[in-house]
């Protein structure tokens, strides 16, 4: 969000003398991986590496990708990382995913089809599940929502395999409020909550995906408000003033007030 940045980026080789120093202090048994926004293939591709490394030392091992690759802007899409990467998380990465965390834009890239109804969009969670993941959600997309315009649609899908081998989906909308304002890291913060939550309620992603929402609405009312009144009446906010309220929002990351319920479909 802002118009300068410094700073080195973490490459392939740095990543794996990091992880090599973890296995030699024998601190690598983890239950959680949770990756983000990533620019270089050979990165992804060590992340992968790890990844299949952690789940031997730990079979349970959940792996949560938010396979960040660009976004819609006005109803145009646009990558805002290298194009290369997406064969490495389609190929590569999804597949030893169980939680996938795309927006509509990078759930049409990595399953080549385009959403223009709620229909295509579980057709296209359909195929995401059989790349891997159990668990999908599309956290914003363009889709008319039933309440109206000033609501953004997020839909969820959870399949599940059953002791006698039969498969078991559970499908879910959420629909919350739009706030009038460009925020900078609420992808981040819906991967980490959505981690959370399905922690807890491993086989309630409509639960789960309440308190990540309503999570979410707190910390954007409680941002928007603040930026307003640091910015002054009649006077738009800028990047500093629109930081997410991360902190000041502690009590409702931890233990969220329901105000976003979840359609099960």
């Amino acid at each position: 969000g802002y118009a300068h940045w410094k700073g080195q980026v973490l490459n392939s080789d740095e990543l794996h003398e990091l992880y090599e120093g973890l296995k030699l202090n024998k601190v690598n048994r983890y239950d959680y991986v949770l990756t983000g926004y990533t620019r270089d293939t050979s990165f992804l591709a060590m992340v992968v590496d790890i990844v299949q490394e952690l789940k031997q030392q730990n079979s349970n091992l959940v792996y949560v990708c938010d396979p960040v690759m660009g976004d819609k802007w006005n109803g145009e899409g646009s990558m805002y990382v290298p194009e290369d990467l997406l064969p490495v998380y389609r190929d590569k990465v999804v597949p030893v995913a169980d939680i996938i965390t795309p927006n509509q834009f990078e759930a049409e890239l990595l399953t080549g089809r385009k959403i223009r109804t709620e229909k295509e969009a579980l057709e296209v969670m359909d195929m995401l599940h059989a790349m891997g993941p159990e668990t999908v959600v599309i956290t914003s997309s363009d889709l008319q929502a039933p309440l109206g315009n000033d609501y953004l649609i997020a839909l969820g899908s959870h399949r599940k395999t059953k002791a006698d081998g039969t498969k078991m989906t559970q499908r879910i909308r959420v629909e919350s409020p739009k706030v009038d304002a460009v925020f900078v890291g609420t992808g981040d913060l819906f991967a980490a909550m959505l981690l959370a939550w399905t922690h807890k309620h491993p086989n309630n992603l409509k639960v789960a995906c309440e308190k990540t929402v309503s999570a979410m609405q707190h910390v954007l009312q409680r941002t928007i408000k603040s930026a307003k009144a640091q910015a002054g009446e009649g006077n738009k906010p800028n990047s500093a003033q629109l930081e997410l309220r991360m902190v000041q929002s502690k009590k409702d990351i931890e233990n969220p007030e329901i105000i976003v319920k979840a359609t099960v479909l």
